[in-house]
């Protein structure tokens, strides 16, 4: 069993930014490293269902092999620090649309995944953080 934590979440004005983190436990990777899970953000707003936001594969440091969905492109930046068992959200130029509560989510398959698709998958995802809530105010 995997435990994810999120933390980072708040209220913000139109056009700030918020930096998310998620912080893996290292007692329950059962023999596995955090650095070969694939490991991935999603949101999800009232009444919505949950939805992609960004990912980044296993193995892999920060700035490579990175997903991200069209409507955070340019403005969102996953990374991951293996060290510390960590994944980051940068989030920069906030919109109010941007509003919802955001999940950490790990996949313990130790899969590389040649098409994007899998990423963005929530069926991909084996265990999911609490989440934290980010609010952006108009």
């Amino acid at each position: 069993q995997v435990q994810l934590v999120e933390s980072g979440g708040g209220l913000v004005q139109t056009g700030g930014s918020l930096r998310l983190s998620c912080v893996a436990s290292a007692q329950t990777f059962s023999g596995q490293t955090f650095s070969s899970y694939n490991m991935g953000w999603f949101r999800q707003s009232p009444g919505k269902e949950r939805e992609f936001v960004a990912a980044i594969r296993r193995n892999t440091w920060s700035g490579g092999n990175t997903f991200h969905s069209d409507s955070v492109k340019g403005r969102f930046t996953i990374s991951r620090d293996n060290a510390k068992n960590t994944v980051y959200l940068q989030m920069n130029s906030l919109k109010p649309e941007d509003t919802a509560v955001y999940y950490c989510a790990a996949d313990a398959s130790n899969t590389y995944y040649s098409s994007s698709y899998f990423y963005t998958r929530t069926q991909t995802y084996d265990y999911w953080g609490q989440g934290t809530q980010v609010t952006v105010s108009s």
